[in-house]
């Protein structure tokens, strides 16, 4: 689903499940702000081979405004994902969002290039825009229409969607362009939580050389499981180990 963890130098961020993981809802998919439950996720991950530890969490911060927010660390580099969004006539859509990677120490402090970027999605006038760590070209703006999301909120609308027997079809707003985002249900698995054996709809997105794949369980808002290669092989594997 758009989550992904540190990077070395030279890797656009990308939302967990984008780019993680990654996630740009159609109109078509819409979910009642009433299904929004709040969360909190701890997972174990790997990062290229380093061991990590992961947390990811989903809480109203008033109204009908969310967070939804990632945040790994393990080894000296650190990984802050997040996005702000709205849950108002059964429609999910952005206010912003942030990602930021840091080697605070170690070997991350040499191979992670530290890097912010924070994107705004502005309804009034229907443009987004991103500023901080970004390149002339990823800056926007980009037109909006109903429906877009960022690649956190994708992961989200994944987990809903699965559930409702939806389309995984959606179109992902992110480092300034906008491009269509397909998953395919790729069959069932037997998956382990807390030690706790459940039976999870595995999906699938390919792109080019890298390939993301999520493991969903019925009744749980968070993913079991987020693995993402590149050429072939495991680049970021995230496992969960407790849901509160």
């Amino acid at each position: 689903m758009t989550m992904s963890l540190p990077r070395p130098a030279g890797f656009r961020p990308g939302r967990l499940l984008a780019a993680g993981l990654l996630l740009a809802a159609s109109a078509a998919v819409a979910a009642p702000a009433s299904a929004l439950e709040p969360f909190n996720a701890d997972y174990s991950a790997r990062f290229m081979g380093m061991e990590a530890e992961g947390t990811m969490t989903l809480e109203n911060t008033g109204g009908d405004r969310w967070e939804y927010r990632m945040e790994v660390a393990g080894m000296g580099a650190r990984l802050v994902q997040s996005t702000t969004f709205q849950a108002r006539d059964n429609r999910w859509r952005p206010l912003a969002s942030e990602d930021s990677q840091t080697g605070e120490s170690g070997l991350a402090a040499m191979l992670v290039r530290n890097k912010s970027v924070r994107a705004t999605y502005d309804w009034d006038n229907n443009v987004a825009r991103w500023s901080g760590d970004v390149d002339a070209d990823e800056a926007g703006p980009v037109s909006l229409r109903p429906g877009d999301m960022d690649g956190m909120l994708i992961n989200l609308a994944v987990i809903r969607d699965v559930a409702a027997g939806q389309p995984l079809e959606y179109r992902l707003v992110e480092d300034g362009r906008a491009r269509p985002q397909r998953f395919q249900v790729d069959g069932t698995e037997t998956i382990t939580v807390a030690g706790k054996q459940h039976e999870a709809t595995r999906v699938v997105r390919t792109s080019g050389r890298r390939e993301i794949t999520a493991w969903i369980v019925d009744g749980m808002p968070a993913p079991a499981r987020i693995l993402q290669k590149r050429n072939g092989r495991a680049h970021i594997d995230l496992q969960l180990k407790s849901l509160n």
